[in-house]
């Protein structure tokens, strides 16, 4: 195909595609959502089908054809399909505004046509009707009753004559045959209109400047009914007759209307099934950690309840040895969810990966920081308020029956407690803790405005950073504190070590394993490009053996800036790329730093930049794309970022496909055409 034909396909597409702009889309009838609508309309056209014989053979592809271009009128079909009006209310909106005009009818004014015929909410659409269905003339005069019902006779006729009749005398401003360019443009900027569509007039001319070069090769200057027909007729029976898989599936459904007579709509799913399949797998999550920390708790209470320091501390004891419980299991788990080399790898089990949301990982992380939060307030303030002011004040001959030989029978006042071994580790503990927690909420660690100038100064996402790894001296005073325990003798009993093992083993390997692959991705950097609203795009060298897939992000580390300093970016390269690309948006410190370094590199004409490391890839929820046929990609500014990469990834299942298609075709078969990468291209 030659770059003409490229161009004028491309062109009918882009005609077809705005003849296909729906006014429900952003509006709809007062007594119906725009919701069911739009599942309806296909479904009328189908039941009320009369097809129309355009000289092709009588096969039911050529029907679906016909079929699919009746549909692709896509004012006429959600206009009388929208609210399934029947004349009944149309008659009753008539009556309820209608006047005694000079006539012997009721009539209304010409402005209530809309709402007659439950188009309230479209005004510019249905004025545009209504000047269409009279012919142009006097169209702005009084409406009788039967002349709504002749014009609501013309709308509900099927036919692919009728509707596009109407249509083209939509488009038709002055009524003379011929749309000519400006009634394109005009045609464009209601339709934009009618769907919240930013579309300027100086963009509008030129769509309309390429609709009108691809349609009228003569050079008319104008569009006649005639050739608009053969547009839609030519174009989606090419569509058709030209895709094996459509073939098939238009045959198929072809035959299923025939056999059925009528299509059965789906049923919505109810509210409940809709947050069932939304949060089942972080509700069973959830509740399995939360039946942990409840049975941990109740264990130990049940334990501590029979003690003789319960005749001294009384239900203090227990209270805080059950927090102190669930603070082991948590103090373990809050460690997995950051696991992310362990997490890409579980992500591979298609199993693991339903079950366990993975996606949530960082909101479980904290989740479980919550648990202990609430565990420290519980053990800590427990053990500060009530259980060591009792052992300090608690009657000396209980004391020297109950718990005396665990103080080496001395009654220690409640400073000489404090300064013991367990308590100060534990005092550590809590302010260690409260200092990283603190400044991991959202407003210090994203450095925000709400914060007093001063806070602001100390505060952000490198300290967010830096004071996330207090986390080591926490585990280290951990073992200190379960070491030294009151009322603890016994090696079986001090089981911290048994909880946090593993979780710690397991996060130091991979920190461990991320260093020595993070220094073996030194990349080089192939270009450097510089956006509107500080966007600095870097495209790589891809380090040999670096597999990944798309919609998977990277950490990246400059050591101009910090030796210590990890930050997450999406790759919007994709897999098939022979380089690694990533855009980022000066947002934060870090962003602004490296922002500027590779600034001053591009407008010094430095012949080297900035040395970058390079860790990863890891697994993240844009990877997940692949198991839907459907997708909707949303993202806003810097966050459409992780789409780049999956579109590239989208576009190259197609070219595969395609090549499958042709090499089928060749053989004499379509029967193994690589469907996934079909489905793929129906994204598109």
């Amino acid at each position: 195909m030659d770059g003409f034909e490229k161009a004028q396909t491309f062109h009918d597409h882009s005609l077809i595609s705005l003849f296909k702009s729906s006014p429900s889309s952003s509006s709809s009838s007062c007594s119906f959502s725009s919701s069911s609508s739009s599942s309806w309309t296909a479904e009328y056209v189908l039941q009320s089908l009369s097809p129309v014989r355009t000289g092709f053979d009588d096969s039911p592809l050529h029907e679906v054809a016909e079929n699919e271009a009746i549909q692709s009128i896509g004012f006429l079909n959600d206009i009388v399909g929208q609210g399934r009006m029947e004349w009944k209310e149309v008659e009753k909106r008539f009556d309820r505004v209608a006047w005694t005009g000079g006539g012997p009818e009721p009539v209304v004014a010409w402005s209530e046509f809309g709402f007659c015929i439950g188009m309230q909410s479209s005004p510019g659409i249905a004025t545009e009707l209504l000047r269409a269905l009279r012919g142009g003339k006097y169209w702005k005069s009084d409406i009788t009753k039967t002349d709504l019902h002749n014009f609501w006779s013309r709308m509900k006729d099927d036919s692919f004559n009728s509707r596009m009749r109407i249509f083209f005398d939509m488009c038709n401003r002055n009524m003379d045959g011929r749309i000519t360019e400006t009634d394109i443009k005009q045609t464009i900027l209601l339709t934009a209109s009618i769907n919240k569509l930013s579309v300027t007039r100086d963009e509008a001319e030129d769509y309309a400047a390429l609709i009108m070069e691809s349609i009228d090769t003569k050079n008319k200057g104008y569009i006649e009914i005639s050739q608009m027909e053969s547009l839609f007729k030519a174009n989606l029976s090419k569509t058709v007759t030209t895709s094996p898989m459509k073939q098939v599936s238009a045959r198929d459904s072809t035959e299923n209307f025939h056999n059925s007579g009528s299509c059965e709509e789906q049923e919505p799913m109810s509210r409940a099934e809709v947050l069932f399949r939304t949060y089942w797998r972080r509700t069973w999550i959830v509740l399995v950690w939360l039946l942990a920390c409840i049975g941990l708790f109740s264990w130990k209470f049940a334990q501590y309840r029979l003690r003789s320091g319960f005749e001294v501390m009384g239900y203090c004891l227990p209270t805080a040895k059950g927090a102190a419980e669930t603070l082991k299991l948590n103090m373990a788990l809050v460690l997995l969810p950051v696991c992310r080399n362990t997490i890409t790898w579980l992500r591979k089990n298609r199993r693991v990966n339903y079950v366990i949301p993975f996606n949530d990982n960082i909101n479980f992380h904290k989740v479980i920081a919550g648990g202990i939060v609430v565990g420290v307030i519980l053990h800590g303030g427990t053990h500060l308020a009530c259980d060591f002011p009792r052992i300090s004040d608690s009657d000396r001959s209980i004391f020297r029956q109950t718990i005396a030989a665990g103080f080496g029978y001395h009654q220690p006042s409640y400073i000489e407690i404090l300064a013991t071994t367990e308590v100060a580790s534990g005092i550590a503990m809590v302010v260690l803790m409260a200092i990283a927690f603190s400044l991991a909420t959202k407003w210090p660690r994203r450095g925000s405005p709400v914060l007093p100038l001063s806070l602001r100064k100390v505060t952000g996402y490198d300290t967010f950073w830096y004071s996330h790894h207090l986390f080591v001296l926490v585990y280290i005073l951990l073992i200190i504190h379960s070491m030294f325990l009151f009322l603890t003798n016994k090696w079986a009993e001090k089981t911290t070590w048994m909880y946090i093992a593993f979780p710690v083993l397991l996060y130091a390997g991979e920190r461990f394993f991320r260093a020595i692959r993070s220094g073996s991705y030194e990349v080089d950097v192939l270009k450097v490009s510089l956006y509107p609203g500080k966007v600095l795009h870097l495209k790589m060298q891809k380090p040999d053996g670096f597999k990944y897939q798309s919609g998977m992000y990277i950490f990246i580390q400059c050591p101009q800036i910090s030796s210590f300093q990890w930050h997450p970016f999406s790759l919007t390269s994709g897999p098939q790329d022979d380089y690694l690309s990533v855009h980022i948006r000066t947002l934060g410190d870090w962003s602004y730093q490296i922002y500027a370094l590779f600034q001053e590199a591009v407008l010094s004409g430095l012949q080297g930049c900035p040395k970058l490391y390079i860790d990863g890839p890891y697994g993240s929820a844009s990877q997940d794309h692949v198991k839907y046929d459907i997708l909707v990609l949303i993202g806003l500014g810097i966050g459409a970022t992780p789409f780049i990469s999956i579109l590239k990834d989208v576009a190259q299942g197609v070219k595969t496909a395609q090549s499958d298609h042709r090499m089928q075709l060749n053989k004499g078969s379509i029967k193994s055409i690589s469907l996934l990468g079909y489905k793929r291209a129906k994204l598109l």
